[in-house]
Parts: C-alpha cells; sequence; structure tokens
C-alpha cells in the first residue's frame, strides 16, 4: 500500500515536470512560480479525491494545462486556470482566495471555467445553462473558451471509466456543441479527435471496422506517396525552397459520414488521405510561392477544375488559410493535395490560439474571428432567451460556413452559406433589415428571399412603408436577423396586444365585470390560447370580436381536477420503474434496470441488440432512441437530466419493424429472389416493398419484421448473395 503510494506521487511528479518541460520555451520572469504555487494548491485541494478510474484526481488539472500547452499553444495564466479550474467547484477554496495569489485575471477565467450551481427552470437544461454561463467570459477572455475544451478533449480521452448515463450526456454535448465550437476557433486537430471519440463511444463496430481499414492499407498508401510527393520534392529542392511534405488520413468520423451520405463502403471512398505541403517563407511572398507550388504540382498531375479552393485570398471565418486542389496521379487515383506555408499550418492546428503570434502579420485573420466574436457577444447580451434558445442561436452562428459578397462600392462581406438578401439587409443595420423590400444583385431586381451566391454584389432597396412579418423567419438563415425580426415582431404584437387590452377592459366594464388575474385564466380558458399577449393581440386583431366577448358573460368554468405531477427528471422516473412488478418485455431501464413501459422512437426505429438510452418525454412517457440516432446529440445535450440508461435483454423473441434499402443491377426475377430469401428461406414477415428501377439501376426500400440485429445481419448478408444485388443497408425512417 505504502509502496503503491509513493509509485502515485512519483508518477504525479512526473507529470509535473513534463508539464513545465513542455511549458519552458513561453515561461517569462516569474512563470516557473506561479505555475508551482497553482500546483500545490490544487495538490492539496484534491489530496483525498480519486477519478472514476480510480486514479489521483490531479492527473485530471496536469493533463488539461498540458493539452493548453502543448495542443493549443496557451501561456502562464491558462496554465494556471487550468490547473486551478475544478479546485472551487469541488473543494472549500473561494475565488477570493484566488484572486489574492493569481490576480484578477486567472479568476475571471477560473469562475468562466466553474460549473453553475442550482436549480434550472423546467425545459431548460443545467446543461444549456452551463454553456451560457461559460460563454459569457467570452467578451473578456477567449481563454475559457480554449481550456473549456482542453477539460472535454481529456474527459473524452478517459470517458471508458464513467457509467453509461454519463458517457451518452458527455459525449452528446461533445458533437452539438464542443466539437463544432472548437472547428469554429479554428482547433482542427481537436474538432477531429473530439469527433472520433464520439464515434467510437456511439458505434465502436463501425469506428473499428474503420480504424483497421485505415490500418491494413497503410503499407500500400504510403509507398503510393512516397512516389507521388518525389518529383514535386525533387522540384522544390532545385528552386530552394525550404518544404516539409506529409499526408494524413482523413478522421475516422469524417470517412463514416461519407460512407453513410453517399451509401458507399470504405473502398469506394478515394479521397482517404490529403497529401500537405508546407513551405517556409517569408510573410510578404507567401501567396507567390503558394502558387508557385502549386504550378508544380499541376505540372506533374492533372487537375480537377472543380476542386481548386483558394483559401489564401479569402481565408475561412476561422482564418484557415490553405490552398487546395484535386489531381488525378498515375494510377489514376484523385489526391488531394493542401499547399500552405509554416504559419498558415500551425494557425489551421492550433487555431485562435495561433493568431496571437502572428497578430501583426495576419489582419485578415483577425477580423474574420473578431467578427464572429461580435455576433457571439451580440447573442450573449440578448437577456430574453432562454437558455436553450440561446444554445441554438449560437449553434448557428458555429455550423454556417461562409460565402463572399460585394457591396455596391466593392467592400467585400462575409455572411453565411445559405444566406438570402434579407439576412444581408439585416447585417447592415436592424432599420434596413427591417424595411427591406428586395434588392439588385449583380443590376438584377431579386426578392428579399433570393439566397447570396459567391462573388454576388448586392445593394439593399427599401421602402418606409414595409414591416416585418413571420413569414420572413422561414427564409432568412442568420442567427442574427432571426433574433432581430423576431424583436421586431414582438415589438409590433405588443403595440396591437396594448390596444386589445383598452378593448377588453372597456367592454367587460360595460359588462360589470373586473379584470383580474382569475378573469384572464378563465378568458384564456374560453378562447383557447396559450398565453395573456396572444388574447389581447387576438382582441386587438379583432379575431376575437365584441360579440366573441359578449358571450363570455355566460360562460361558466369548469371544476379542475387536480394536476397530475410531470416528471421532470431521471430519478422521478427511476422512482416510477421501480414501484412497477415485473412485465413481459425486452427492455431494461434505469439505475436499477427495472422493466418499465417504454415507446420506440420513429426517428431510428430501434430493435434488440442495438445500443440505446432512454428518454422521458413531458406527455409521451418514455421513448427508446438509438444512441447513433440523429436526434440523440440534440436530446442528450439540452436534456441531459432527462436521459436514462436502456439495456437489451435476450429473452423471448418479438418482432420489430425495420428498413432495408436494396440496390443492384435490374435482371428478370431479381425481386423474387430477393422476397424468396426474405420470407421463404428466413421466414420473416414483410410490411411494405417499394422498387424502381432506372435505366437498368434497381432501387428498392423493404419494411420487414426481424427478432434483434443478428437476425438482422444474417438477412442482410443473405441478401448480398443475391445475384445482382450490389448494396444493402439498413435505414431509419418508417414508411407509412
Amino acid at each position: 500500500m505504502v509502496a503503491d503510494a509513493l509509485e502515485e506521487k512519483r508518477e504525479i511528479i512526473n507529470r509535473y515536470r513534463r508539464l513545465l518541460r513542455k511549458a519552458k520555451p513561453l515561461l517569462k520572469g516569474n512563470d516557473a512560480k506561479l505555475i508551482k504555487r497553482a500546483f500545490t494548491i490544487a495538490m492539496e485541494a484534491h489530496k483525498n479525491m480519486r477519478r472514476k478510474s480510480g486514479e489521483p484526481y490531479i492527473f485530471h488539472p496536469l493533463s488539461v494545462a498540458e493539452i493548453c500547452v502543448e495542443e493549443i499553444g496557451l501561456g502562464t495564466t491558462s496554465i494556471v486556470a487550468a490547473l486551478l479550474h475544478d479546485v472551487v467547484e469541488d473543494t472549500d477554496i473561494q475565488l477570493e482566495d484566488i484572486e489574492r495569489t493569481f490576480g484578477k485575471k486567472t479568476t475571471s477565467i477560473v469562475d468562466g471555467l466553474t460549473k453553475i450551481r442550482g436549480v434550472f427552470e423546467y425545459g431548460s437544461s443545467a446543461q444549456a445553462e452551463n454553456f451560457r454561463k461559460m460563454l459569457f467570459t467570452l467578451s473578456d477572455d477567449v481563454r475559457v473558451i480554449l481550456i473549456k475544451l482542453a477539460d472535454r478533449l481529456h474527459n473524452m480521452r478517459t470517458l471508458e471509466s464513467m457509467p453509461r448515463q454519463k458517457q451518452l450526456r458527455v459525449f452528446s454535448e461533445t458533437i452539438y456543441l464542443y466539437a463544432p465550437l472548437a472547428h469554429r476557433l479554428g482547433l482542427n486537430a481537436i474538432k477531429t479527435e473530439l469527433e472520433d471519440l464520439y464515434l467510437r463511444f456511439t458505434d465502436f463496430s463501425n469506428y473499428k471496422e474503420i480504424a483497421d481499414k485505415i490500418d491494413e492499407t497503410k503499407v500500400s498508401r504510403n509507398r503510393f506517396i512516397k512516389q507521388f510527393v518525389q518529383p514535386i520534392k525533387d522540384e522544390l529542392d532545385l528552386l530552394n525552397v525550404a518544404c516539409e511534405i506529409k499526408s494524413r488520413p482523413k478522421s475516422i468520423f469524417s470517412i463514416f459520414n461519407k460512407m453513410k451520405k453517399q451509401n458507399i463502403p470504405f473502398e469506394e471512398i478515394y479521397d482517404l488521405f490529403a497529401i500537405r505541403v508546407i513551405i517556409d517563407t517569408p510573410i510578404d511572398q507567401e501567396k507567390n510561392y503558394c502558387w508557385q507550388v502549386y504550378s508544380i504540382v499541376t505540372d506533374y498531375y492533372t487537375p480537377n477544375p472543380d476542386r481548386l479552393r483558394d483559401w489564401i485570398s479569402t481565408p475561412k471565418g476561422n482564418g484557415y488559410e490553405s490552398l487546395h486542389t484535386t489531381v488525378m496521379a498515375k494510377n489514376g487515383q484523385w489526391v488531394e493535395v493542401q499547399i500552405r506555408t509554416k504559419r498558415m499550418d500551425e494557425i489551421a492546428e492550433k487555431g485562435y490560439a495561433a493568431h496571437w503570434k502572428y497578430k501583426d502579420n495576419s489582419v485578415k485573420y483577425e477580423s474574420n474571428l473578431e467578427k464572429w466574436l461580435v455576433r457571439v457577444r451580440e447573442t450573449l447580451e440578448k437577456q430574453d432567451l432562454s437558455a436553450l434558445e440561446f444554445v441554438d442561436d449560437f449553434r448557428g452562428n458555429l455550423f454556417n460556413e461562409e460565402v463572399f459578397v460585394f457591396t455596391p462600392k466593392g467592400e467585400l462581406k462575409t455572411i453565411p452559406k445559405g444566406a438570402t438578401s434579407l439576412d444581408f439587409a439585416f447585417e447592415i443595420h436592424t432599420d434596413i433589415g427591417a424595411k427591406c423590400i428586395g434588392a439588385k444583385v449583380n443590376q438584377k431586381l431579386v426578392p428579399i428571399n433570393y439566397i447570396l451566391k459567391n462573388g454576388d454584389q448586392i445593394e439593399i432597396l427599401t421602402s418606409s412603408k414595409q414591416k416585418p412579418n413571420e413569414d420572413w423567419l422561414r427564409f432568412v438563415t442568420s442567427p442574427k436577423a432571426k433574433s432581430k425580426i423576431k424583436d421586431l415582431l414582438k415589438e409590433d404584437r405588443r403595440k396591437i396586444a396594448d390596444e386589445g387590452k383598452e378593448m377588453l377592459v372597456r367592454k367587460l366594464r360595460q359588462m360589470k365585470i373586473d379584470l383580474n388575474s382569475q378573469v384572464y385564466e378563465h378568458l384564456r380558458d374560453y378562447f383557447k390560447v396559450s398565453s395573456q399577449l396572444e388574447l389581447l393581440y387576438k382582441i386587438g386583431k379583432e379575431i376575437i370580436t365584441s360579440s366573441d366577448l359578449k358571450k363570455f358573460q355566460n360562460y361558466k368554468p369548469p371544476v379542475k381536477k387536480q394536476p397530475t405531477e410531470r416528471m421532470q427528471d431521471v430519478k422521478a422516473i427511476e422512482q416510477e420503474v421501480k414501484s412497477k412488478g415485473k412485465t413481459e418485455d425486452t427492455l431494461l431501464i434505469g439505475e436499477d434496470m427495472d422493466l418499465v413501459d417504454y415507446k420506440l422512437a420513429k426517428c431510428c426505429t430501434p430493435i434488440p441488440g442495438d445500443e440505446v438510452f432512454g428518454f422521458v418525454t413531458v406527455s409521451e412517457g418514455i421513448k427508446i432512441h438509438r444512441t447513433n440516432c440523429p436526434n440523440a446529440p440534440e436530446l442528450m445535450a439540452n436534456h441531459g437530466n432527462r436521459v436514462i440508461k436502456a439495456k437489451w435483454t435476450s429473452q423471448h423473441e418479438v418482432a420489430f419493424l425495420t428498413g432495408l434499402k436494396v440496390i443492384g443491377t435490374d435482371r428478370v426475377g431479381l425481386i423474387n429472389d430477393v422476397s424468396k430469401v426474405i420470407s421463404e428461406e428466413l421466414k420473416v414477415n414483410m410490411s411494405s416493398l417499394a422498387f424502381k428501377t432506372d435505366h437498368g439501376i434497381f432501387n428498392g426500400e423493404i419494411m420487414l419484421y426481424v427478432n434483434d440485429t443478428r437476425h438482422l445481419e444474417v438477412l442482410i448478408g443473405k441478401l448480398e448473395k443475391v445475384e445482382g444485388v450490389v448494396q444493402v443497408n439498413r435505414f431509419d425512417s418508417r414508411v407509412g
């Protein structure tokens, strides 16, 4: 036992020294002493704490600090904040204590990283509130988010030892918010790893299959790359251009998505890897040299003209700069080549933090990120948004790719992809958006819902008579335009509601009724409206007329039953589970793995053998979803308090409806052979069979009943052996 304790102590000291070694190039003056002090405080604060894996808790803050240094490139303040990021929540140390020792800046970062405590409004979620609180510090210091991403990355790397329910919440939040956030801040390496870890925990079999195949093709891939890059390297050597040429396989997550989206096997993905040419050149000559390298590459290999991407002239919103081309190799294979400088490569990997290093020389990069931060701050300042609305708005700001357009005076503006002329009007100014009646794009008149394309030159047309309406919300895409339109509509609605209130008071006075909260409730019941504002608005708009109000005089409110308590969280439902007797079912739910009533979600149609979770809905009890259901990340990230464990057991055979997509080359008798395998050989009942043929290609969708995933796999295997069938895939939506 003593030996173990000594071993642990030695390991903690080793990790601390490793952190200092990695931080050494960044340290100045008193920095090493500050880091030592933070480590000592954290060590003392967490001395009796262990992680779920059994290892000392101090390993976690040390690892987070190391990620900050090595993978993000942050300095001393961030290292100190990373070491202290859990002490306020988990121990007796207060923020005031940290401020006394390390000053205001570090304290503000630690405060932003400290998780929020307390009760949250129903229908919101602790996670959404957490996220909003953390982002409030973004206005002052982006390091809060960068350290939070390092914290999340380490938690994802060590998620194995967590209980399944916690895993579900953590990996869903990760794919829903943290991976897009890493992408937006230009942290490409971290974003990629978070996505791969998410796939590993939600769909391990597909993750492992792709990882194994990448491994199997490694030797032949390396041989091919060596031959491909040799002539490029030789030419660059002749020009005396210092360069590094490396190749990296695409991430497992992106390969998996491509396979799913294009419905193709691993073997048919042609761009499994990209070749990166990184040159070391003076900053003022970067563009020239990159195009020179492009010229060398395309001298040897034929480029695909549709696949040229110039992010050097117009960098992406997250600061990414690079020249991409796809060329045909001598063996008939398409290869993506990325050309960039050392500075561009560092910014592509480490994003926002690397930007400070090159700040003076990278005005474009700064302005794009600053513009995005301004949009985030605007979202943060909207106090009337619920936490969930806020998260939705924020994600809107994260996900959008950009389109480059010009003002009438030739000024370049960056707007989200899919944005309309109305989005652009609101981007200029709220008043211009509110009065927009159309636009001139490239000198042609276009409506307000025209979708802008790269290179469009746009002039907004306005009229003082124009007013926003509900329809506008359907075709704007930018969070800024949406929130401004909602504000304007609310303002308009309130004015009409005020007029409605005056009309209501007058009418009730004639009927000798005093307007109070009880009368409001009866009016809402009688006119079947959800809120007081809606009631007054309808009266103001004369949807509810004077004669309708007159009829209300004889209204007798029904006697209300006692409201049944809503099941708001997992604990309540698990109490419910315990009180029920055992039933004849095949799904175990809750911490104690009891049997309870449930419904299968239609969005992903789970069957026995699938990895699943339970979600406590407001009105339909427990719904069972597959962990890789398209809706799972949003449900778990926003309502983690309503997620419960669920697990299939292999009891008696029950048939479950699922769908199969069959693709092949058409021939006489193919449908008959497919039906035979299903109904005769494997005794599976079909619910429906729909098929179409197009110039010799057969496309069929079959809904059928199976017992579990093993049964389904056998069926897919047999169908793939039918002559003419090329591919069989399960799909996730029900027919009818």
